[in-house]
């Protein structure tokens, strides 16, 4: 089961607006705290293969005053076994293509980042938190299990123990906390992490394509790869990233003195 075939895509739920080289999704279930149903997944997969070429990095965020607050408890349906492990598969597939996608994702993150909120978040590559932000994964208490690769995505993160205590104390992180323990990369003032999001974004997208597609690509597998089998990956990500006319330019650039310099 992939892609929760047999939804129909919540649309109005998620929208798409386009500047240029970036696009900002946006979650639009604020009265539900852009909690997640199936509706809205298989919107957010949409939205994201619809995306034209010219977008190089995007920006995820949540309407009203919380970017996401897990799963819509009141959607829950009475699964059996093997339904509910077909329905968080499909859910796999929603996040992976956002994780090993085309583009580079930057979640800006505001209130609840809870449950399948968080996992949504994680399958983002940059998260700006604002100080409003507070992270938890109240799913021990509800007597369910994450389902969308929180136990794959968030232990590495901020080591499974950490993740532990979160599902079996209920412990929630605030922003700060969070982000010290690598929840997020960024730190912004209440109302500010669109803003940095965005910022994020148009630096990232001014980047060459090929190497934005070998860093959230590659890098994340060359971590769990022996180190020998990681160098081969390094190299021939290398030699087919500096291949491409685009780098061959901005080498040259670079080099008759015309491209930027790093500054400190």
């Amino acid at each position: 089961m992939a892609r929760l075939p047999h939804v129909i895509p919540s649309l109005d739920e998620v929208q798409v607006d386009i500047r240029g080289a970036i696009a900002i999704v946006r979650l639009c279930r604020p009265k539900k705290r852009n909690a997640i149903n199936d509706g809205l997944i298989a919107a957010i997969a949409q939205r994201f293969d619809e995306l034209p070429e010219t977008v190089h990095a995007v920006v995820l965020h949540g309407e009203g005053d919380h970017f996401c607050a897990g799963l819509d408890l009141g959607e829950l349906k009475d699964r059996d076994a093997a339904e509910g492990l077909h329905h968080s598969r499909s859910w796999y597939y929603v996040l992976r293509d956002i994780e090993q996608g085309r583009r580079p994702v930057v979640a800006a993150l505001h209130g609840a980042v809870v449950g399948g909120g968080l996992e949504l978040a994680t399958a983002c590559h940059i998260r700006v938190a604002d100080d409003s932000t507070f992270f938890a994964l109240p799913e021990g208490s509800r007597g369910i299990f994450v389902g969308g690769g929180g136990s794959v995505r968030v232990p590495k993160l901020i080591g499974a123990h950490r993740m532990l205590d979160m599902m079996l104390t209920g412990r929630v992180y605030k922003a700060a906390e969070g982000v010290s323990i690598g929840m997020a990369q960024y730190h912004v003032p209440a109302g500010e992490a669109l803003a940095k999001a965005i910022e994020l974004a148009e630096r990232i997208a001014q980047n060459a394509p090929m190497t934005n597609y070998a860093l959230i690509n590659g890098l994340p597998r060359i971590a769990e790869q022996p180190a020998d089998h990681g160098f081969l990956t390094e190299s021939l990500l290398a030699g087919i990233a500096q291949a491409a006319p685009e780098a061959k330019a901005r080498v040259r650039a670079f080099l008759d003195g015309t491209g930027p310099k790093v500054k400190a």
